[in-house]
């Protein structure tokens, strides 16, 4: 619920404000800021985005890393319980998850053999599975209990503590993963076609030898937009989801009618939103198995 003391507006943006930690910069005359050599975390979003390119968004990098923590000791401990004997619920769950990763791997992945793709998927599928489940987390009850936290321990002003719970509707996650994604596919690319059978293809087609100029910048472009338009997807229908909550959150603080009205709506929006928390990880885990398929594709 948003605080009395702040608007909505202060509310709405400080729920979209990372926890940002980076070099302090000082305004060193009107418009022009330089590095002041203190370092720390960011207490607005102006001074988050004058930290520039090396700042961290800790709260992503915090819940990315603990949600992969969890996603990597559920399958160890089914690995570990799992017999030949009757599965536990834990073993039956592990092994739905996997069965349904390589059925999917299996239909869209066909460029031979290789050992990596299929663990890549389940990762991908799960991990972001996971970021996005925590946007089903009621939106005030995390960073609040972070901001309480800061200031008993360390005296912060609970206004100026930030921290996102969900890492996907961060775009330095999702396009950090569509990166990869990306370099996986230069990589097997190069590997499978050779240098000349890469490069022969951003020359040579779809339209032939003759048409090489367009050839060239219609495959440059294709190839270029596709770890922004994974990233970007991913974030875009995240945030929007997140829009939502927060946007519903503010109408708790309005009268008995309106909070009432808005726990149908955050339950109704929260139902609809597992079936958007499950689609786009399997669209980011089928698109990035479609990708590496074509980079093992050879055209002759």
């Amino acid at each position: 619920m948003a605080s009395e003391t702040i608007t909505t507006s202060e509310y709405i943006k400080h729920h979209l404000q990372n926890l940002t930690f980076g070099q302090k910069q000082i305004q060193t005359e009107p418009g022009v800021w330089a590095p002041s050599g203190d370092w720390g975390f960011a207490t607005s979003a102006e001074e988050a985005a004058k930290m520039g390119f090396w700042a961290i968004n800790v709260d992503t990098m915090f819940m990315s890393l603990l949600l992969g923590a969890l996603m990597m000791w559920f399958f160890r401990s089914a690995a570990k319980k799992a017999s030949a004997g009757i599965p536990t619920g834990m073993q039956n769950f592990a092994e739905m998850i996997i069965d349904f990763i390589d059925d999917t791997v299996r239909g869209s992945f066909s460029g031979g053999k290789n050992n990596l793709v299929a663990p890549l998927a389940l990762t991908i599928f799960v991990w972001i599975f996971l970021m996005n489940l925590m946007d089903l987390i009621p939106v005030d009850i995390i960073p609040m209990a972070v901001a309480q936290s800061a200031a008993a321990m360390f005296g912060a002003d609970p206004h100026h503590v930030f921290f996102k719970i969900v890492p996907s509707t961060d775009p330095n996650a999702t396009l950090g993963m569509a990166l990869l994604v990306f370099a996986l596919m230069l990589f097997y690319s190069f590997k499978i076609k050779g240098t000349g059978g890469f490069l022969g293809e951003l020359a040579f087609q779809p339209f032939g030898k003759w048409a090489l100029p367009i050839n060239l910048i219609l495959e440059t472009v294709t190839l270029l937009s596709k770890p922004f338009s994974l990233g970007l997807r991913l974030f875009g229908n995240m945030y929007a989801g997140e829009m939502v909550f927060i946007l519903i959150a503010t109408m708790y603080s309005a009268g008995l009618v309106m909070g009432s009205f808005a726990g149908l709506l955050q339950i109704g929006w929260a139902i609809f939103h597992i079936l958007i928390i499950t689609l786009q990880a399997f669209i980011f885990m089928v698109l990035t198995t479609v990708y590496l398929d074509m980079a093992h594709q050879e055209h002759h």
